[in-house]
């Protein structure tokens, strides 16, 4: 189902997050993203001057190097187009967050890093579709050709973090019934 049809206006903004996630063959996954926002009109800014319809107001990449449980082993992050000349200055920082965990704790951990002015708002933004970008090719999706998708419950018996994460996965929903009947909890 798509949106319902909008009232007249104008286009003026655009913003495209792209992000990927490679496995490596030294065992290691790579997850990439950027960042490109672009007007849709000419504008005078202060420090670049003269920027026409659809140039990139703002164009930032990052790439998570990461180990088999989510732990970040390198990230390079990259200023390709940004406002201001100090924008790619805060590469370095960004390396803070080696050692850090995708997971419970990431947002945290990414603010405490490289929050504020330590860091670079837009790529810092973009590292939260990075990490969910990291568990959906890290995670339980079988690879191609490789069967079907099956989410396969704990063998701990512990509750799966995402369980109660949203209305799909709800405690008392259809496919914790179905996927993880020992969480299920009649509504």
């Amino acid at each position: 189902m798509s949106l319902p049809k909008p009232a007249n206006r104008r286009h003026l903004h655009t913003r495209s997050i792209k992000c990927e996630g490679f496995e490596r063959d030294d065992g290691l996954f790579d997850i990439e993203a950027q960042i490109v926002d672009q007007k849709t009109y000419a504008v005078e800014e202060v420090f670049r001057g003269h920027r026409d319809a659809g140039m990139h107001v703002h164009d930032m990449q990052l790439r998570l190097t990461l180990d088999a449980s989510m732990t970040v082993r390198d990230i390079e992050v990259t200023t390709n187009d940004g406002p201001y000349d100090i924008c790619p200055t805060v590469a370095p920082a960004y390396k803070a967050l080696i050692g850090a965990k995708v997971g419970g704790g990431w947002r945290k951990a990414v603010v405490e890093a490289v929050g504020r002015t330590k860091g670079c708002t837009h790529i810092t933004e973009l590292l939260m579709p990075a990490a969910t970008v990291a568990f959906q090719t890290m995670g339980s999706w079988p690879k191609a050709g490789q069967g079907t998708v099956e989410e396969a419950p704990d063998q701990s018996g512990k509750k799966p973090r995402f369980i109660d994460g949203c209305k799909a996965w709800a405690s008392d929903g259809e496919v914790v019934k179905k996927l993880y009947p020992m969480h299920y909890r009649r509504g």
